[in-house]
């Protein structure tokens, strides 16, 4: 994939973007000291390169109900391209998997899953066991505390 070079205003405006969510044209062309038109074209176009995918809000569940969240780690019985893809496709769907990463080392995934309570959680992990897409062992870590969660620093990253 091609990658996209950033000069200091596109990385003073993902920053403003990051840090802000959608702002007017106005105000983001204020935070990174530019004028609103060549803002707003530079912005497009890292909207455009899909750099900027979306806007979301930021949601602490936590205030709002208690849940049960679970590191899993996961190995399969076998590593051929079609055991991974038929794991990653069926486990795409599961409103609770919040988050999948593919890893290399001693297992082959790392996943979040946010469930109501650990028998709803257990439940779960019986129905990916049951549906025989190739896990062959799990280890589960409940979470107790989240100790840190932040936005990336793309100044520091993007830095030469």
């Amino acid at each position: 994939m091609k990658k996209l070079a950033l000069d200091a205003i596109d990385i003073r405006i993902l920053c403003a973007v990051q840090h802000h969510g959608k702002i007017s044209k106005f105000k983001l062309a204020e935070l990174v000291n530019l004028s609103p038109t060549p803002c707003r074209v530079r912005l497009d176009k890292l909207k455009k390169s899909g750099v900027i995918s979306g806007y979301r809000a930021d949601i602490d569940i936590d205030r709002m109900i208690d849940l049960t969240k679970v590191i899993v780690t996961v190995s399969l019985k076998t590593h051929k391209k079609s055991d991974f893809d038929r794991f990653e496709s069926y486990i795409r769907d599961i409103d609770e998997i919040v988050e999948c990463y593919a890893t290399g080392g001693g297992s082959d995934y790392v996943m979040t899953i946010v469930s109501r309570n650990l028998t709803d959680f257990q439940c779960l992990i019986e129905q990916l066991l049951k549906e025989e897409i190739g896990i062959d062992r799990y280890f589960i870590y409940i979470v107790t505390k989240q100790v840190k969660k932040t936005a990336l620093n793309l100044v520091t990253l993007l830095s030469e």
